[in-house]
């Protein structure tokens, strides 16, 4: 039979998608154990920062079908203190809602109603009356009562870099760059909501969800509600969007739980869009103060990156990056320095490549305007400070295929074309600009484990607790099973997101497919042995558990435990590499922006799928130039003043005219077992900044705060 692998293969649950007939979360049946669905929905503060002082129930209890009302003096005292995910906990915020009178940010959840219809519910939210006593609240960076804390500090783990002396190398530099960066506050609006549905039969709970860690869920309900894990159920199929947010245990869904239990029917909650803005994650603002010295050559003789992002008063969460820019470029003296500011808001979260996008924009900037600096071409910067080593460790990387991404990706983009000198470039009224950014990801990898069983008919059947968010892992255990056992692809069938399956960890990171594809591989091969002396049409299966080499002793345990385990190398650097080139029209009179081309070369290992891989890589790159021109949650106090799509401003087709990915060989063999790497997230690095370097080649102005909006043009 003909290998499938490696081919383009169309998604095996597409035609369901495109048909309607998909099943998320919310489409569930609207009945279980016989009793009838209710509905819920939630108020949310209106303050941010204070306590509760009273409430007025009447018009919501009056509204025909409302069926219960829950606040703090219903629930107080039922759900029990979990910690975060990344604290070895389970939750994406361990700040309990309802726990207390007391209100610690805006949209806070501060009741919940149930009634008969969505509708009823909806209406008896919209009739809570809630009275505050306001307290002041610190929004952001700079302000009062902000806290900044060392991220050293806050997590165990982290260390800043020191790498030789980089203040005496920036003092005797020839050459140097000190500027600060800065990223706006995004949201991650996927179009299925954060939805929970939960229904009890006698002491075991069912929970139909959107997320992306069902283990999390599972045994963090457990921990929250008293129970033994092994009788929670936790059911996510397709999931309508995520990229970060569905992060793990959400705050809301115990409270569903206790109303389901309460009430003794199930009970499902559709939040609103403005809602979800603050009962899930989102990425924190973020601000970097680079300095880059190089000598005449060219060549970096000192990084210094400064970062700071905020987070809330009561989690640890704050991504760091650094790790990543301190080792691209060869560099003898490196010193970093991460903060985290904490203030009165939710708990941010990761969102699509979580470091890398604020980060990189930052050092790609920076490095654009060292090139310019030194009278070279950014391509040519790059090519001189490219190393075979972190420069950190010492450890060398497994591949580094940058240059080769750049070598193609100017090739095809016709980067020859562009002129050395800012402004030198139109096309009638529109000035013309290009610009290119380097896109890196770390390879991450986990434990895991997966079920592959020969039915008696011949067909297989590949099941773990994983979950397909869109990004085509359906498809490629199917044609995995099917080229490692010798079946045509349309016999295989793959069941995922339910812990009822053998447990897989948390789907992020790009880790999902190494860490699934070769459990698999592994899964088939034993499969094969235990076939050879089984009778002929006996069905067969065999539970295989993959531990990535660099793992915990404990990588199963923790595992099955349902905590997040994602793993590197700890010999060497893997990464996956890429070059984003960008062509910008920014118009003399308007100061209109347009980006007529995208180009990504991508190198990321063995690639599985080439159809679903571009069409990861292109998403990516449209989203980032969504994070380079539109994207950005404005405050208003410590409060979000456009929560929708309709002010959360998103690229459309109208405006990502021409996006090519190519893929650039990397035949990584020492990275894991079927050299695969991983490309969910790379697409999207690495865009803001190739756009925002096209800017200041077409007009001469540098735009280091994102968005770049009309009025930064015409300023």
């Amino acid at each position: 039979m003909e290998a499938v692998l490696g081919k383009s293969h169309s998604r095996v649950e597409g035609a369901a998608k495109v048909t309607g007939t998909a099943v998320y979360a919310s489409d569930t049946p609207r009945r279980e154990t016989g009793a009838a669905m209710a509905h819920a929905a939630l108020v949310t503060s209106t303050i941010a920062r204070g306590r509760i002082v009273g409430f007025d129930l009447a018009a919501a209890q009056a509204v025909p079908g409302v069926l219960a009302v829950f606040t703090h003096r219903e629930c107080a005292g039922h759900v029990a203190p979990v910690a975060h995910l990344m604290a070895g906990g389970y939750v994406n915020s361990s700040h309990r809602p309802l726990e207390s009178d007391a209100v610690a940010y805006a949209g806070q959840i501060v009741a919940l109603v149930v009634a008969e219809t969505s509708e009823a519910a909806a209406a008896g939210a919209a009739g809570v009356r809630v009275t505050y006593q306001e307290a002041p609240a610190s929004a952001g960076f700079d302000a009062p009562g902000a806290e900044t804390i060392r991220l050293a500090d806050l997590k165990a783990y982290h260390e800043d870099v020191r790498v030789g002396d980089a203040e005496a190398a920036l003092g005797a530099s020839a050459h140097r760059i000190e500027a600060r960066y800065a990223t706006p506050i995004q949201h991650h609006n996927p179009i299925e909501l954060f939805t929970t549905r939960c229904a009890w039969e006698g002491d075991r709970l069912t929970v139909h969800e959107p997320t992306r860690f069902v283990g999390a869920v599972q045994h963090g309900l457990a921990a929250q509600l008293g129970l033994d894990p092994a009788k929670v159920r936790v059911v996510s199929g397709l999931i309508g969007g995520h990229f970060g947010s569905k992060f793990a245990l959400s705050q809301h869904t115990a409270l569903v739980a206790l109303a389901a239990r309460r009430l003794g029917r199930p009970v499902s909650l559709v939040p609103t869009r403005r809602q979800c803005f603050t009962i899930a994650n989102y990425r924190p603002e973020s601000r970097h103060d680079i300095c880059l010295a190089a000598d005449a050559e060219g060549r970096l003789t000192a990084l210094v990156h400064k970062a700071e992002v905020v987070t809330s008063r009561f989690d640890p969460f704050a991504m760091e990056g650094t790790d990543v820019t301190a080792s691209l470029y060869a560099c003898p003296a490196i010193r970093t320095e991460e903060r985290a500011v904490r203030v009165d808001r939710n708990t941010p979260g990761p969102m699509r490549a979580p470091p890398e996008v604020p980060y990189l924009f930052a050092l790609e900037s920076a490095m654009d305007e060292m090139a310019w600096r030194l009278g070279l071409d950014p391509i040519d910067l790059r090519r001189r400070n490219d190393t075979a080593r972190d420069p950190v460790s010492g450890k060398p990387f497994t591949s580094r295929p940058l240059m080769a991404c750049f070598e193609a990706g100017a090739k095809a983009f016709g980067w020859e074309r562009r002129l050395p000198r800012p402004g030198a470039m139109t096309e009638g009224p529109w000035r013309v600009g290009l610009g290119c950014a380097t896109s890196v990801r770390p390879v991450k990898i986990a434990a895991a484990t997966i079920r592959v069983r020969r039915n008696a008919d011949g067909a297989v059947e590949v099941a773990a607790a994983h979950h397909e968010i869109g990004n085509g892992i359906t498809t490629l255990l199917a044609m995995g099973a099917a080229d490692w056992l010798g079946v045509p692809v349309e016999r295989v069938s793959v069941l995922l997101g339910d812990t009822d399956l053998p447990p897989a960890g948390i789907s992020g990171g790009s880790s999902t497919t190494t860490s699934l594809m070769n459990a698999l591989s592994l899964g088939c091969a034993q499969l094969r042995d235990k076939l050879a002396g089984a009778p002929e049409g006996e069905a067969v299966e065999v539970v295989a558990a993959f531990v990535p080499r660099g793992s915990k002793p404990d990588a199963l345990k923790a595992l099955r435990e349902g905590h997040i385990g994602l793993t590197l190398p700890d010999d060497a650097l893997s990464w996956a590499f890429g070059a984003q080139f960008a062509e910008v029209h920014v118009h003399a009179e308007t100061g209109e922006i347009r980006v007529p081309r995208l180009t990504g070369a991508f190198a990321a290992g063995r690639v599985l799928n080439p159809l679903t891989a571009l069409s990861q890589l292109k998403g990516g790159m449209i989203w980032g130039l969504g994070s380079a021109l539109l994207e950005e949650t404005v405050l208003d106090g410590a409060a979000y003043r456009n929560p929708d799509l309709a002010e959360y401003l998103v690229p459309t087709s109208a405006d990502a005219e021409t996006v090519e990915a190519i893929l650039v060989p990397d035949p990584d063999e020492k990275v894991n077992p079927l050299g695969v790497k991983g490309l969910g997230e790379l697409g999207v690095i690495g865009v803001n900044a190739a756009i925002a370097n096209a800017v200041y080649h077409a007009t001469g102005h540098r735009q280091r705060s994102l968005p770049i909006r009309i009025e930064d043009m015409i300023a």
